[in-house]
């Protein structure tokens, strides 16, 4: 009579086939899980970069409008509210002249 040492060939070849299916889904649950988080660090760069670009355009200082403030005193020139020379001093001023 002939004894059984260890599983069969088929109870191996079974047990092989469902760890390498098992081994597949979890290395493709990893890689969907890998590429999850590289698209969230991905979407949290850009979030950043864009509060960055806001940031930076909100520290820039305005630009002062020139051109309204001469217009201003040209039209107060015209009216006689001041003179030529007080218009003058004041455009060289406003100018940086």
């Amino acid at each position: 009579m002939r004894r059984r040492r260890g599983p069969s060939l088929v109870a191996t070849a079974a047990t092989v086939a469902v760890v390498s299916s098992h081994s597949a889904k979890k290395g493709a649950q990893q890689q969907a899980a890998a590429q999850q988080q590289a698209a969230t660090q991905q979407q949290l760069a850009d979030q950043q970069a864009q509060l960055n670009a806001q940031a930076q355009a909100a520290a820039a200082p305005a630009a002062p409008d020139y051109t309204a403030e001469l217009q201003q005193l040209a039209q107060l020139q015209q009216q006689g509210v001041i003179t030529q020379e007080e218009f003058d001093a004041k455009k060289k001023q406003i100018l940086g002249i």
